[in-house]
């Protein structure tokens, strides 16, 4: 009995030391953490001022790594209403902080978050041309739009009127749905870390104005453009623009091409080398093994019997070398003729594709590579391919990204659709001065 009392004392002596050592040091941000844990019910006071009623609810700010609560001066609704309907309205306006659809995390300011969540964590994962893209849409046009905007504070209706507001803007339609598409990746990965309660821009519309049109032609080569574009162009850089054709690949994929990925009838696709960086392909259905003709393969191993003349050194002195100095499983198919290395894809647009398809009179957004592996798809469809064989082909997760491409059909199709109305309504129409 005794030592049970002596126990309870030692406890209570415990708890007072614990309790004062927390006093004199507290844990970091042990405020904040307490504020995140509670959920404060508001229910201020309605007052008439002016034209308007106002409520000064608390409101969280995220101010260097703390959060303060302060007031925050709001407008609930015009003065003649009456005060019942005012503290109705002023109820329904703060329903998501009572209710807790809005989190603590959300008092981040925009900026904030994506400087310390967003590039950190997110941005590594993409692929660089990606985040090269990102970072460049966010340095331009988010940033300095809310940078100092609390998340919580961009609402679907903050967002609509910043994006109805582009609609009168001299940007064009692909930029703003960029703005959209990387404002959309920013605030969703805030959704997943439970800084937001829901995306407020998946209700957010484009202004009609700069609505892209998804179904527009799209850019590709024709086969008789193809056969002149081959036979002109040196080589490597022919064979790249014959195997990017008949396979679909990306240009990442087909300038990491290896050896060991060639088989007799088919190309393995399991990686891509883009500006300087290996990685795995675009998404998980991008790496599999598509079928290529015999053609394919037999110009892809040709390439192991061919030399070229460049210049090497100065004074107009050349060299001549193989295209492929090693051919081993896991050497390079596509190799930088001064050092083996991988190609620069920029480069070889820059001073063979784009120059090429200059002198043969082709429109430039042709001589793209994105153009030669739309052309793929376009001639596999002009051939009567079904619509899932393409898609495999062109390892597109959607159908719906392959179907795009018809479009470049329909044309033709309408035309021939209402040739045929027409044959029919002739054939049916009665001779003059009949009557039926």
């Amino acid at each position: 009995m005794i030592g049970s009392s002596q126990n309870t004392v030692l406890a209570k002596l415990d708890s007072r030391a614990i309790v004062s050592a927390e006093a004199k040091h507290p844990a970091p941000l042990r405020g904040d953490f307490s504020a995140m844990a509670r959920r404060r019910f508001q229910n201020p006071k309605s007052f008439r001022e002016g034209n308007w009623w106002w409520i000064n609810p608390w409101q969280d700010q995220f101010k260097e790594g703390r959060i303060e609560r302060k007031r925050k001066r709001m407008k609930v609704c015009p003065a003649e209403m009456p005060e019942r309907e005012a503290r109705k309205m002023a109820n329904e306006m703060l329903r998501p902080m009572n209710q807790g659809l809005q989190t603590i995390g959300s008092a981040t300011r925009f900026a904030e978050y994506v400087s310390g969540t967003y590039r950190p964590t997110v941005l590594p994962l993409m692929a660089s041309t990606t985040q090269a893209s990102y970072e460049g849409t966010l340095r331009k046009y988010l940033m300095p739009a809310f940078g100092d905007m609390p998340l919580r504070d961009m609402s679907t209706l903050t967002l609509q009127k910043y994006f109805s507001g582009l609609g009168t803007s001299e940007l064009g339609g692909d930029t703003v749905l960029k703005i959209k598409e990387v404002l959309s990746a920013v605030l969703g990965s805030a959704v997943r870390y439970d800084l937001l309660t829901k995306n407020p821009l998946l209700a957010v519309q484009i202004p009609r104005t700069k609505v892209v049109n998804k179904k527009k032609q799209k850019p590709h080569i024709t086969p008789e453009e193809f056969e002149r574009l081959v036979e002109f162009v040196d080589e490597p850089y022919a064979t790249m623009i014959y195997v990017a054709v008949f396979s679909g690949l990306r240009v990442s994929e087909l300038v990491g091409l290896k050896w060991d990925d060639v088989q007799d009838d088919a190309i393995t696709v399991d990686e891509r080398y883009c500006r300087g960086d290996w990685s795995v392909t675009k998404t998980a259905g991008s790496s599999t093994t598509i079928g290529v003709a015999l053609s394919v393969i037999g110009r892809i191993r040709r390439l192991k019997t061919l030399e070229v003349e460049i210049n090497w050194g100065g004074k107009g002195a050349r060299k001549r070398i193989k295209l492929v100095r090693s051919d081993g499983p896991q050497d390079l198919v596509f190799q930088s003729l001064r050092n083996g290395a991988p190609m620069r894809d920029g480069n070889v647009l820059r001073r063979h594709l784009r120059p090429a398809a200059l002198k043969l009179a082709m429109e430039p957004k042709k001589a793209t590579w994105r153009s030669l592996r739309t052309s793929c798809a376009t001639w596999m469809i002009e051939a009567g391919a079904n619509p899932k064989d393409v898609q495999g082909q062109m390892r597109h997760s959607r159908i719906a990204t392959t179907m795009d491409v018809y479009v470049q059909h329909v044309p033709d199709s309408q035309r021939r659709a209402v040739a045929k109305m027409m044959d029919m309504v002739e054939s049916r129409r009665l001779p003059s001065g009949t009557v039926n």
